[in-house]
Parts: C-alpha cells; sequence; structure tokens
C-alpha cells in the first residue's frame, strides 16, 4: 500500500531499522527478530535504511522484502550519493521484485573514509527523484527541522524542499529534533512557503548518554536545556538515563500528536523493545488519535 494513500486517512505510526554493516547471518537473525516485534506493534510503515556508501544497499532492499513478507509495509531508502544510475535500477527493479510500494529518496552526506567522488550523477535528492519516477514508487523525502548543515538559511532550505516536491515527493520525514519548536517553525514555513504535503517528525529516544555525541555529529540536533539537565543528573545510571530518555520522547509525540502531527515515525536503532515502551506508554493516545477517518 502507498504510504501517500495512508496519510489521506489516518496519522502513520513508523518505526526505522538498519541492515548490519557487513553481511552476518547472526545479525541479520537478530535482525529478522526486530522486524518481528516492530510488526507486532501494528505500525503502518518499516522504514529501511542503510549505509550513506552503499555497500549494502541490496541487503537492505531484502530486509525491505522480508518486511513485507510479514505483511508490513517497507519503504526503502535510496541513496543516490554514492550510486550510478545502472546502481539505482538495480537496486529499483529489485525493491520492485519484493513488491516494494515505498521509496525514501535521499542524495546522502558523503562518509569520511568514502574515497571516490560522491554525487557524480545524482547531486541532489530531487535528481534521484526525477530518475526513480519512471518506476511509479510512492517517493518520501526527509527534511530538517533546523535546517540542513550545508544550507545557509531555513529558507534557502525550504527551496530544496519545494523541488523535492516538484520531483514527486508525496510526504517529508524529518531528521530526529529534540526540541518540537523546531518542528512548528518549519511546518509553519513550508506552508507559507507554498509546500502542502505531510510532514511527518522523526523522533530518537535518547537512552544512553554514549549516543549523544553521535546525534549531534550526525544532525547536529540541539538538545533542549531541561533535557541537557535530566542527562547530567541521570548519566550515572543506565537504568535511570533509559527511564529519562524514554519519558521525555513519549513527552514529545503527546505534544506533536496534540498540535496536529501527520504521524510519528520512530527511529528504533534496531531497538525492539525500546519501541514496545514508548507504544505501551502511548497506548490510549494511539487507539485513539492513530484511527483510520
Amino acid at each position: 500500500m502507498r504510504i501517500d494513500d495512508i496519510l489521506k486517512r489516518k496519522r502513520t505510526l513508523s518505526f526505522e531499522v538498519f541492515p548490519p554493516k557487513k553481511e552476518n547471518c547472526a545479525e541479520e537473525d537478530k535482525l529478522f527478530r526486530t522486524i518481528d516485534g516492530l510488526k507486532a506493534l501494528n505500525p503502518d510503515f518499516i522504514s529501511v535504511t542503510y549505509g550513506a556508501s552503499g555497500t549494502n544497499a541490496r541487503s537492505a532492499a531484502e530486509i525491505a522484502g522480508y518486511v513485507k513478507s510479514t505483511g508490513a509495509e517497507p519503504l526503502a531508502h535510496v541513496t543516490g550519493g554514492p550510486s550510478a544510475p545502472s546502481d539505482i535500477d538495480g537496486l529499483a527493479t529489485k525493491l520492485k521484485s519484493f513488491n516494494v510500494d515505498n521509496v525514501l529518496a535521499l542524495r546522502g552526506d558523503k562518509p569520511v573514509e568514502y574515497d571516490s567522488e560522491y554525487c557524480k550523477y545524482f547531486k541532489h535528492a530531487s535528481d534521484l527523484e526525477s530518475y526513480l519516477s519512471k518506476y511509479g514508487f510512492c517517493m518520501g523525502a526527509a527534511c530538517y527541522p533546523e535546517g540542513h548543515a550545508e544550507s545557509r538559511t531555513l529558507y534557502d532550505d525550504l527551496e530544496n524542499l519545494k523541488k523535492k516536491v516538484e520531483c514527486g515527493a508525496s510526504f517529508f520525514i524529518t531528521q530526529m529534533f529534540f526540541d518540537n519548536a523546531y518542528y512548528y517553525r518549519l511546518v509553519n514555513e513550508a506552508k507559507r512557503s507554498g509546500i502542502n504535503i505531510p510532514i511527518i517528525p522523526g523522533i530518537m529516544p535518547l537512552t544512553a548518554v554514549k549516543n549523544i555525541e553521535r546525534v549531534k555529529s550526525m544532525c547536529g540536533s540541539t538538545i533542549p536545556i531541561e533535557f541537557r539537565n535530566m542527562i547530567e543528573v541521570y548519566s550515572a545510571s543506565p537504568a535511570a538515563m533509559r527511564e529519562a530518555g524514554l519519558n521525555y520522547a513519549v513527552y514529545q509525540i503527546c505534544d506533536l500528536i496534540a498540535k496536529g502531527a501527520p504521524g510519528i515515525h520512530v527511529y528504533t536503532m534496531n531497538r525492539a523493545d525500546t519501541a514496545a515502551e514508548i507504544t505501551a506508554r502511548l497506548k490510549n493516545i494511539i487507539n485513539e488519535y492513530f484511527k483510520a477517518d
């Protein structure tokens, strides 16, 4: 089922997983068990990402196929940066063979260890969208509540988002953020710019101190002072830090739904138990506010 059709009738609840960095049967089996656990939570879709170097793209396609086989709807990431047109054709054909209807078209950011020319063929996500249009996928795209690092201002970034819509994007999923005010600003300014497709907020439960620097290096997200205070107090206790991180993510989601977000996308870090704890705490909100119209 196409995600744009789902969004026309209900809020979406979705999760994200990523394949093992290296081919490893034990790790893949572990991921399949994670997907089974996520499927039990009745998400509207499960997205499958892969590394920005493109090395495990085929593995990710097979994992998207596994998601489809469970009865869940996959959203397969397709990254243009490291890819030639022949790579995209091969990946798209493979996804079609698994009956995958939805893709998230990304440019990708050049990894530090990548030693070849990046973005040789697809310099922007919109270029990739234009190329993928011949395959008939429902296409989503990424956006950044605090603005893309390469954009001088949020308004420059909004011009890029408009190009993504013109080239076929029918919904956006945001990069993770921890201050909802940035999401509301993005939504308001996008509407003022004539962008009217759904913008799904992406939430990462920050449950371990070791992930903080990694998150900041990945997306530069601002961590609000009230959450930083919690981190300082609870960081010495992993159990307390996990609980505080889960509660903060739940707070973000409650606030986002109350203010009209079209769905919630949870970056699970391949932890089905984390997703289960969040959905358990949100059981009544999910039952009431994620129903089909």
